[in-house]
């Protein structure tokens, strides 16, 4: 019922709010008499009198002043609604909220984000492929990072970073001492690799594949975290990307010469909200 009586009530509120039926036409930008005539139906529609007038000036009566109560609330959330709007418009407020599969690069993002847009909000959720495309499909994340994905229709996809992997060992291993090491270097040591489905894990076993090298895997841990803790502690070497390493007292990473072994990183969105300014904002944070 209310949008009925929207014109109406929205002229008085304009009256009310200037102090006169001219200063409300021009707050209201239009003509006087339609300010006129939209104060005056409602007063004869609902049999009140809502202002005191005397040649220019208007004065509220005891209803008038009311109804200026309440629609000052009514209207004063639409203004606020308008100004927020604007404001997410040209990036003075809002949230993106970015999932991805690797803590560092989500976090150097974020890092950055931040510098560029000091007054936008960020989120980050760390959590596997799987979850990441669930999230962007369900629209519970805004953008994802995630590892060479597969082209999905409606998923926008544009290529981010290239990560070398590199090799965990012990601060006391014989490799230590060159510059770097080769994939066949892998065959002679305990390796623990991450579960089965890890991108990192599948470029190991690719690369001494392609090699002919034997991976002696002796353990299998689903963390980034625990096995580095597991190297720290003697019970092989492992592999993360150069990013991901975390140097860890007894921990040491030493370069692969291997050209298959880096991972790709891409950021991806749904394709009908790339051209979303804040997620647009973010994808020009992260590419420039």
């Amino acid at each position: 019922m209310f949008h009925q009586y929207y014109k109406s009530i929205r002229c008085f509120h304009a009256v009310a709010k200037t102090g006169g039926f001219t200063s409300a036409a021009q707050y209201l930008h239009i003509g006087q008499p339609t300010v006129t005539e939209q104060v005056k139906a409602l007063e004869t529609r609902f049999g009140v009198e809502l202002f005191l007038r005397a040649g220019r000036s208007v004065r509220l009566t005891a209803v008038g002043e009311r109804l200026y109560a309440i629609t000052q609330g009514l209207f004063g959330q639409e203004e606020e609604a308008i100004q927020f709007l604007q404001s997410a418009h040209k990036l003075k407020t809002g949230v993106v909220r970015v999932g991805a599969v690797s803590p560092p690069i989500a976090l150097e993002l974020a890092h950055g984000f931040r510098q560029a847009h000091p007054s936008l909000e960020l989120t980050v959720s760390i959590g596997s492929e799987d979850s990441t495309l669930r999230g962007l499909q369900d629209f519970d994340i805004d953008v994802g990072i995630m590892v060479e994905p597969t082209a999905i229709e409606g998923l926008h996809i544009v290529p981010y970073r290239d990560e070398r992997i590199v090799a965990v060992v012990p601060e006391n291993h014989p490799w230590l001492t060159r510059a770097s090491v080769g994939t066949r270097d892998i065959e002679e040591e305990m390796v623990i690799l991450r579960e089965p489905g890890s991108k990192t894990r599948h470029r190991v076993e690719r690369a001494c594949q392609k090699r002919n090298v034997r991976l002696n895997c002796v353990m299998e841990i689903n963390s980034r975290e625990a096995i580095l803790h597991a190297v720290a502690n003697g019970m092989g070497i492992g592999f993360v990307t150069q990013v991901e390493f975390i140097p860890l007292p007894g921990l040491a990473a030493v370069p692969i010469d291997d050209s298959e072994l880096s991972i790709s990183y891409s950021l991806c969105c749904l394709a009908v909200r790339k051209d979303r300014p804040l997620i647009r904002a973010l994808f020009d944070v992260a590419l420039a």
